[in-house]
């Protein structure tokens, strides 16, 4: 109780701010790779780290504490290789902050009104389809399967994309805020068995993606021209476009990390004008 204190007794005004500081500094790393696969990474390095000092405080072993401290060089070397697309992805969130904040509901508006026109073409001309937008989770990993495209979202492009015959056609398409990524590019199939013996290796890929991230995918059968979403493991079969927009209005609308404060939007717009 003493050593409390004593620590709260040496504390001043110059001491708190520091201490806020790097709790906000773990507290935005934390929020940003929320949701994401190197969360599960993040826990384990945790876990391990915790074990070691337990064993260590408590157990005098001469030989593991020699292996833990030579090691410790190597771990900090290898925890930013381990967890570069994070730190990548966290770094281009923050560039473009300001431009996010003054044009996010514009942009997903457009996208929503572009995809559902897209989908309702593509089920009238009956045209098989796979459009996955991409949440917090990176899906660069699928990405570097396919064919990049690097073209704004617009109906005629996906349209294009999909129409029977052409190079694009198969496979899926994937779009980050309002950029159709890349084209087909191959999904993990679902690992649950899916009922309905009408869908096909299609819907197992749609669905199969949102199991392992928090992806959004649509899916347009060939044979059926039905419109399905996916999403958590999940498929909602059987939209038409005014319930699709609304299902996308609630799970695609890009946005600012709550972690960030305000402030960091208005340097954004600043810097933009610079």
């Amino acid at each position: 109780m003493s050593d409390i204190l004593w620590v709260f007794t040496r504390l001043n005004w110059l001491s708190v701010i520091d201490i806020l500081l790097v709790a906000l500094i773990f507290y935005g790393l934390f929020r940003l790779m929320r949701g994401t696969q190197a969360i599960q990474l993040l826990r384990g390095v945790i876990i391990v780290v915790l074990l070691t000092i337990l064993i260590t405080s408590v157990l005098k072993l001469a030989a593991f504490s020699w292996l833990i401290s030579k090691s410790l060089s190597a771990l900090l070397v290898a925890i930013p290789v381990i967890f570069q697309p994070e730190l990548r992805r966290a770094l281009e969130r923050l560039g473009r902050a300001g431009l996010l904040v003054t044009r996010q509901e514009l942009a997903s508006d457009r996208v929503i009104e572009e995809i559902c026109q897209a989908c309702q073409g593509l089920a009238e001309g009956r045209h098989g389809a796979i459009i996955v937008l991409e949440g917090e989770t990176g899906l660069q990993e699928y990405i570097d399967t396919g064919i990049r495209v690097g073209g704004k979202v617009s109906a005629e492009l996906l349209l294009t994309i999909f129409f029977p015959n052409t190079a694009l056609h198969d496979g899926a398409v994937i779009i980050r805020e309002d950029e159709v990524v890349a084209a087909t590019c191959v999904l993990p199939l679902a690992r649950d068995i899916i009922p309905e013996r009408q869908l096909g290796l299609r819907h197992r890929a749609a669905v199969g993606v949102t199991e392992e991230t928090d992806a959004v995918s649509i899916v347009v059968s060939e044979e059926t021209g039905i419109v399905s979403i996916a999403h958590n493991g999940r498929i909602i079969r059987r939209l038409d476009v005014k319930r699709l927009g609304k299902i996308l209005q609630a799970f695609y609308r890009p946005r600012l990390p709550k972690a960030l404060p305000r402030w960091l939007g208005w340097v954004g717009r600043f810097t933009s004008r610079v």
